[in-house]
């Protein structure tokens, strides 16, 4: 096991902190590491895609699982049993050749199966799936006694576990239950909206025929277009669909993966960003026009099509040395006011926001701080430079939380403890839990000091 300080940051580059750095290659590795912690405790970490604090833990230990990186076989029920830091891109790769897909497949391939169970991350058919621990059948836990626990769902500890942030324990393993696809491809449909309005009655009116949705938004846009977007929905294509050419490509592992990536190869950090408004405006107004009114059936490889935004790594250097809030909260059905005074504001403040998704939810998972909830959910990237961006969101955080609504943890690099205790009402069982299992806080990360998890 190799043992370093460094200096680490979630993926928005924001408040960096030291730790020492354990990567262990095996669980006793693992299990040492947690039992000769420090005084400031232990986190896990995976590949560091969270853009807030949640894998970091100033002065104390992170212990990066990205070398327990094992796939065991199929079985005959379609589960399979792998360790945490195997990447879900690495794990699409391995699968889609046998015909199988991970239970969930969130907007980025580039988090491990221990962070999406931690983060309990939502897919693009959230309605249909629920996030990602619904469909795990068993987890491996380290415990802060340095034993490890196989954890069933329908316990208490399973459900803290998920989306717990790796405040439970170390996540070393899972079982999962997989999806059954026919081809590496999806039959895409996209449609422009020409308001929020208009994007919402889309993105109703087809119900969950097409059970892959997602829609970006211009943020920049304002007056009669405010919340105007482009609305992608897509299936499992059927094979009658592939093309003439496709062959024995059907399943093959290199549709499986995001092409042509853009990568900025030893670009440091734009000191003001790229994007100021007007580029930014210029950008969404280029990407909106640029869509189709209406376009059915159009084939995209599944990593294609899940995992666009992978074929520009390096997009978090664009957006200044102070790197980038990312942003993502959730109302309920009903509260579409809110929703639409929240975009307005946005749009009137005419920060530089390029990246703007908008999904729907069905209902709540069983984890305590799971994020996902019936309703809408958006999420952003602003410059975290921009002038007085932590009070803009904290006043729209309070009208988030008025609504009934909650901002993501696993997302969050900045917000205030009562605003965390007033979204999240399964928060004091959450701590009650903890405090019983772990009452010297083995397990501690920069988040969970400053919203006091």
């Amino acid at each position: 096991m190799s043992v370093d300080t460094v200096s680490l940051t979630g993926w928005g580059r924001t408040a960096p902190t030291t730790a020492v750095r354990f990567r262990p290659r095996t669980h006793e590795e693992a299990a040492a590491a947690v039992r000769g912690r420090g005084p400031r405790g232990v986190i896990a970490r995976g590949l560091g895609r969270s853009p807030g604090d949640a894998a970091q833990n100033a002065g104390g230990s992170v212990l990066d699982l990205t070398g327990l990186a094992r796939i065991g076989g199929v079985d005959a029920a379609g589960a399979v049993r792998c360790d945490a830091g195997v990447s879900l891109e690495r794990l699409l790769r391995v699968l889609l050749p046998l015909g199988w897909l991970p239970p969930v497949v969130p907007g980025t391939g580039r988090v491990t199966v221990g962070g999406a169970i931690a983060s309990d991350l939502p897919g693009l058919d959230h309605r249909r799936s629920g996030s990602f621990a619904r469909h795990v059948s068993a987890l491996e836990l380290l415990t802060a006694d340095g034993e490890v626990r196989t954890v069933l769902p329908g316990t208490a500890l399973f459900d803290a576990t998920a989306g717990g942030l790796g405040l439970t324990g170390v996540i070393l393993g899972a079982t999962l239950r997989l999806r059954r696809v026919p081809t590496a491809l999806m039959s895409v449909s996209t449609e422009r909206a020409e308001d929020l309005d208009d994007l919402l009655a889309r993105f109703t009116a087809g119900g969950d025929r097409l059970p892959y949705a997602s829609a970006w938004i211009d943020l920049m846009a304002r007056g009669r277009a405010a919340g105007r977007g482009i609305l992608t929905r897509g299936e499992h294509a059927p094979p009658d669909m592939r093309p003439a050419h496709a062959g024995r490509t059907l399943l093959s592992p290199r549709s499986g993966g995001a092409r042509g990536r853009f990568r900025l190869p030893g670009c440091p950090p734009v000191p003001g960003g790229l994007f100021g408004p007007a580029p930014a405006a210029l950008y969404n107004e280029v990407r909106y026009r640029g869509a189709p009114r209406a376009r059915t059936g159009e084939l995209r490889p599944v990593g294609a099509f899940f995992h666009a935004a992978d074929a520009y790594p390096d997009a978090n250097l664009l957006y200044g040395r102070g790197g980038l809030v990312r942003y993502r909260f959730t109302v309920g059905y009903g509260q579409e006011e809110t929703l639409h005074r929240v975009v307005r504001r946005i749009a009137g403040r005419r920060g530089p926001a390029v990246r703007a998704v908008l999904q729907r939810f069905g209902a709540a998972d069983p984890g305590g701080l799971s994020f996902a909830a019936p309703g809408w959910s958006l999420a952003l990237d602003l410059p975290a430079a921009l002038p007085g961006l932590a009070r803009f969101l904290d006043d729209v955080d309070e009208e988030v939380a008025a609504a009934g609504g909650r901002v993501c943890l696993a997302k969050d690099s900045r917000m205030r403890p009562e605003a965390a205790a007033a979204m999240y009402p399964g928060l004091a069982g959450f701590q009650e839990l903890r405090a019983r299992l772990d009452p010297t806080e083995a397990f501690r990360s920069d988040l969970s000091r400053r919203l006091g998890l």
